[in-house]
This record gives structure tokens, C-alpha cells and sequence, in this order.
């Protein structure tokens, strides 16, 4: 029997696999992942009889062709994701644990899968996916003080910073990397007490990309939505997420796109206000690599011949 855990690169799809592992190991899975915006995992398996499959944080419906053929082989699947997923499949071999509410993450799905044994992990990947209230009741109600919680909120997101990049070149850590680093620690603290230098590593570019972000140029503003451009930078990519994240908590009545360049096309991120949770998705996929869930959602290749049409859709939706 073969085992494979797909999972977003990014703090949830982590943090949700760190909690996973510590409550059931499989130290012989083969782990695929990339950036954030690689979702597409499953098309690399290539599938057999008996197989074991993993797949989390990463969309249904921009998996459903290859999760069809990974069935039809024999593989079983458990499937954990708050994406929109559009039709679920009916098999017996798939176990699918799906909730695209705007305030669920696959780090809490986990974390309820799991009877609540790595809570740290949990808030840890809520907070990186800026799930503020859901990561602060669970803080609360866990016992976790006030200033332990603010670490892991640190934490959480200088982890989802990483994860964003045209390719993992443009990351500090790959993926891969980072959640076998992360896996070591049964509890967040711990590793932030004892793996000071993976922290600090994050920490530090975090800062540095967030300084330059904030010199972003306007495209719109307006009291409703607002359009961010970054330059073709590989600071400009890994920023591009909290960036977004920042502006959506710094203007919670407002809506936020930023727009980056990428390798071979622009790189879009859409934040929906925090006082409005709705409508990142369906506005990502009107575009061909669109999606994403309800507050936050993104296009991998927006062509720039498009982008005056992306905003307009954007601002007249919001």
C-alpha cells in the first residue's frame, strides 16, 4: 500500500497535515504540494489499487477529474476542504469532510477529525488563513493566553506568507521543508521555543516584503473595493497574500484585490471584507484559473488584457 498526502502549501493545508500526522503517522507518505496557488495536486498521483490518499485545503472541483480517475484505480480518499467544491462525488471510497462556510478552515475540519488532541496547530493554521474570531474562540477556549495566542497568530501567518510564489523558487522554504520541520513539535510553542531559526528566517522576510508592499500601486479606490498592483518581484509574490490579508483587516467594510505579475500572467488576490464574507469566489471564477472560497479567493493567470474587465466585475460586485 502506497500513501500520499496532498495538501496546499500554504498555513492551513500544513497545519492541517501536522495534525493529522501526530494523531495518525505515516512516515513513509509520499508528500505532494507546491505554493499556494498549486492546487492541482492530485493530477500527480498516479493512482493504483489499495493506494491511500490524503487531500487537504486543496479545491474538489479543480480536482474532480483526477480525484475520478484515483477512485475508479481502487485508491481511497479522505478529503478535508472549505473550497467551494461544487457536486461531490458518491463513492464508498471516498470520505470527504467539506464545509465552504466563511468561517471554517481545514485546519479546524482537522482539528474536529482529530478530537481536538494539536488545538495549537489548529489556531495556529486558522490564524495563517485570517480566521482572526474563529483561531481567538478556539484560543479562548482551549485555556491559551492572550500572548501565547498572539505567537501563534505570528506564527500562522508569517507560515501562510511563505507560501506564496509564482514557483518555489520565490519561497524562503519549500513546503515540504516547512511541515517537516513543523511536524517535529506536538504543540506550536514548542517549536517556536526550540526552532527559533526557521521562525526568525520567516519572521524576518515577512517584515521586510510587508515594508515594500505598502508602497503598492493604486489601481482603484473607492469606499467599497480597491485595486493593489505590486511589481514583478519575487518579494511582490510572497507578499501578495498577507498583503491582501493586511488591507481586509486594516479596511473591514472594504473589499481588496492585488494584482502581481507572475511568470505567465498576472497573479491576482482577492480578499472580501471581514464585514461581508461572500463573493471572492464567484467573482475569481468568472476567469479561467480562478477560485478560491467566499472571503478569500484568487486567479494564478489573469492575462493583462483582462484586467480592466476583472476590475470592473470586481468593484461592481462589491
Amino acid at each position: 500500500m502506497r500513501v500520499f498526502d496532498a495538501f496546499n502549501g500554504d498555513a492551513d493545508g500544513i497545519c492541517a497535515l501536522v495534525q493529522l500526522r501526530l494523531a495518525n503517522p505515516e512516515p513513509q507518505a509520499t508528500l505532494i504540494t507546491g505554493v499556494k496557488r498549486d492546487i492541482a495536486l492530485l493530477e500527480r498521483i498516479d493512482g493504483r489499487n489499495g493506494d491511500q490518499i490524503t487531500a487537504l485545503d486543496i479545491s474538489l472541483d479543480k480536482n474532480r477529474p483526477a480525484l475520478e480517475r484515483l477512485l475508479k484505480a481502487g485508491a481511497k480518499v479522505n478529503y478535508f476542504d472549505h473550497h467551494f467544491a461544487g457536486e461531490i462525488p458518491e463513492h464508498p471510497a471516498l470520505t470527504a469532510k467539506i464545509n465552504t462556510q466563511p468561517d471554517i478552515c481545514t485546519s479546524l475540519l482537522v482539528h474536529r477529525a482529530v478530537k481536538g488532541q494539536f488545538a495549537g496547530w489548529a489556531i495556529t493554521g486558522a490564524y495563517g488563513d485570517n480566521l482572526d474570531r474563529s483561531a481567538s474562540e478556539l484560543a479562548r477556549a482551549q485555556g491559551v493566553s492572550e500572548s501565547d495566542a498572539s505567537r501563534l497568530k505570528r506564527l500562522g501567518i508569517c507560515v501562510n506568507y511563505n507560501a506564496y510564489g509564482a514557483t518555489e523558487e520565490d519561497l524562503h522554504f519549500t513546503p515540504q521543508d516547512l511541515y517537516r520541520r513543523m511536524n517535529r513539535f506536538q504543540d506550536p510553542l514548542e517549536f517556536l521555543d526550540n526552532d527559533g531559526e526557521t521562525f526568525s528566517k520567516l519572521e524576518n522576510g515577512y517584515e521586510e516584503d510587508l515594508q515594500s508592499a505598502r508602497n503598492a500601486e493604486i489601481l482603484l479606490e473607492k469606499p467599497n473595493a480597491a485595486v493593489m498592483r505590486l511589481p514583478d518581484e519575487p518579494w511582490s509574490r510572497r507578499v501578495s497574500g498577507v498583503f491582501g490579508n493586511e488591507l481586509a483587516n486594516d479596511f473591514p467594510d472594504r473589499a481588496h484585490a492585488v494584482v502581481t505579475q507572475g511568470a505567465r500572467g498576472l497573479l491576482v488576490s482577492v480578499r472580501a471584507p471581514l464585514n461581508n464574507k461572500q463573493g471572492a469566489d464567484e467573482i475569481c471564477r468568472q476567469f479561467d484559473t480562478g477560485g478560491g472560497r467566499k472571503a478569500a479567493a484568487g486567479i494564478n493567470q489573469l492575462p493583462l488584457a483582462d484586467l480592466d474587465r476583472f476590475i470592473a466585475i470586481f468593484a461592481d460586485y462589491y
